[in-house]
């Protein structure tokens, strides 16, 4: 279904990152990617996260985007600056007809999804003003793209999207860069969710269809060097041919 491979990660030496949500699935794989680059990397966690070497290097702190205290400590950690922002967590949750869910059932994908990435962003802007460094925001299709079932996703990376446009634009004079990514169906704990839900297309994805997390997370990584600011559009995807180009795809056939 996909024919999708990683990239090749340039040198990040000398970069300073903080992301979100990397305890686990693309943001895991993203930590690794940057600290095996040469990245001083700072990885956000969320909640209990099983041990893995995925993280290791990394300098690794608490971090719920809800809460502004654990965003300040958070920046806190950074010594020498900060050269990119990640942010890369989000929740589907909940899953359900829009019709069917309580309207307050919504609150936490925007906390999230949305006013998370603002605080995020808008915390770390004094440093990377001063770095005119970057900010490289998670995306999906479903941002633009109604799916049966994720009102709460659809939404709420739909806000994302714009904050994203809005945060480029009016910062552009700042030399601040911002970019949504959007992100194909890949192989994490959220597709477990969305399979056993089974509302739209993408849960019917056998998961051994899914876009391996090192694809995404090697673009991610990417957008994390200087070779980026080659690339202007501050709305981007996984599956664009630019990155396309960039994979050894080989014989790979249909498959992710």
């Amino acid at each position: 279904m996909f024919n999708l491979a990683p990239i090749a990660v340039p040198d990040l030496t000398g970069r300073t990152i903080l992301l979100t949500g990397a305890g686990r699935g693309i943001g895991a794989h993203l930590t690794r990617l940057l600290v095996d680059h040469g990245a001083q990397v700072i990885a956000g966690i969320y909640g209990k996260v099983e041990e893995t070497d995925l993280l290791s290097g990394s300098t690794t702190v608490s971090l719920d985007v809800t809460s502004q205290q654990q965003v300040d400590e958070a920046l806190a950690v950074l010594d020498g600056g900060l050269d990119v922002l990640v942010n890369n967590a989000g929740v589907i949750a909940p899953i359900g007809h829009a019709a069917d869910l309580p309207t307050d059932s919504l609150r936490h994908a925007f906390d999230v999804n949305v006013l998370g990435v603002h605080r995020m962003t808008v915390s770390a802007l004094p440093l990377l003003k001063v770095s005119k460094g970057s900010i490289v925001n998670a995306g999906t299709g479903a941002a633009t793209t109604p799916m049966e079932g994720w009102t709460a996703y659809c939404t709420s990376k739909a806000a994302m999207h714009m904050l994203t446009r809005l945060f480029a634009m009016e910062l552009e004079s700042d030399g601040v860069r911002s970019v949504f990514i959007g992100i194909p169906p890949t192989d994490t704990d959220m597709q477990g969710s969305i399979r056993q839900a089974g509302l739209n297309p993408i849960s019917k994805i056998a998961q051994r269809d899914l876009v391996d997390p090192l694809v995404p997370a090697s673009v991610m990584a990417w957008l994390c060097s200087d070779e980026a600011s080659s690339r202007t559009d501050v709305i981007q995807d996984v599956r664009d041919d630019f990155f396309k180009a960039m994979m050894n795809l080989g014989d790979r056939g249909d498959g992710a």
